[in-house]
């Protein structure tokens, strides 16, 4: 699915239809119809940007890494039964302790059972 941006031009089409993908485009002034980009972007927003001050594109850039990192790989998602894109073991309470980990700066935490 793509919007209607003039960067997807021929060259992009053909590649496109050469691997077998379909393309879907979206309605003009639309961009409600791709639900999967603009939760996601709702998100980042939401769960890292609206709570720091972004001094420089190359600041942006690595917050916008950071928490991309932390939404595929820690993040809990209600739509995977509680786990993460990158999916994680349930972890027994006979492992050891709990130990947390600070991501995005410290922004978010992610809590893992570790031996002493």
């Amino acid at each position: 699915m793509r919007d209607r941006d003039a960067i997807y031009g021929e060259v992009y089409q053909r590649r496109i239809a050469g691997m077998g993908i379909t393309e879907v485009i979206s309605s003009p002034s639309s961009p409600w119809q791709n639900p999967y980009v603009e939760r996601l972007i709702g998100s980042m927003r939401r769960e890292c940007l609206d709570h720091l001050i972004v001094l420089s594109e190359r600041h942006l850039l690595r917050v916008l890494r950071r928490c991309l990192s932390y939404y595929r790989g820690s993040r809990t998602h209600l739509s995977l039964d509680k786990d993460a894109p990158t999916p994680r073991r349930v972890q027994d309470a006979t492992e050891g302790r709990v130990i947390e980990f600070a991501e995005v700066g410290g922004l978010h935490h992610r809590y893992e059972r570790r031996a002493a």
